[in-house]
């Protein structure tokens, strides 16, 4: 293995006209978030989830624009994203399933709801259906070790999973429910 440079000073990011941070978001992280914070900066992961929650991920774009308003870095604003595995750099599914890998879950038969779920819906973990209705995700430790195999299903936990009852969420958010969670 090489290591490959990347030609960071001179990559365009894809840009659209209408800016993702909004003059209203601004108004209200001025009004709401910031004042919460002894620096701008402490005020960036709550403004990260709202730009998340309003467009199934965070733009480069975005990011940018997230740095200008709070007078930090862009490149800090890219490392706190990809450094949290709960960001995306790319639109995910109205359905997001994080299904837990840690020790317990394996142990308790996580791979088999994996398999299940690639194979149902034709993707593999951190991939998303061509539809943009499903993404499938493996996950770090829920927490919930008790009550193994766990996953997110758009981060409302779900426990002592099956292929029967992960079937059943997953024909729920087909017909437009959302998985028992919220996005």
């Amino acid at each position: 293995m090489s290591w490959q440079t990347k030609p960071s000073a001179t990559t365009k990011i894809p840009t659209r006209a209408e800016p993702y941070c909004t003059a209203a978001m601004k108004d209200r992280w001025t009004k709401d978030i910031l004042p919460r914070y002894a620096t701008s900066q402490g005020a960036l992961l709550p403004i990260l989830h709202e730009i998340q929650h309003e467009y199934r991920h965070i733009p480069y774009q975005a990011m940018v624009e997230i740095a200008s308003f709070l007078s930090i870095k862009p490149a800090d604003v890219m490392d706190t994203v990809t450094f949290y595995e709960e960001f995306h750099t790319e639109p995910v599914g109205k359905c997001v399933i994080g299904i837990c890998q840690s020790i317990a879950c394996e142990v308790c038969g996580h791979q088999k709801l994996v398999d299940h779920v690639r194979t149902r819906l034709g993707i593999e973990p951190h991939e998303t259906t061509d539809d943009g209705k499903f993404t499938l995700l493996t996950l770090e430790c829920l927490g919930s070790c008790d009550t193994a195999p766990v996953a997110l299903f758009n981060e409302k936990l779900h426990e002592g999973l099956t292929i029967e009852s992960i079937d059943k969420l997953i024909d729920e958010a087909a017909k437009g429910g959302n998985g028992g969670g919220h996005h």
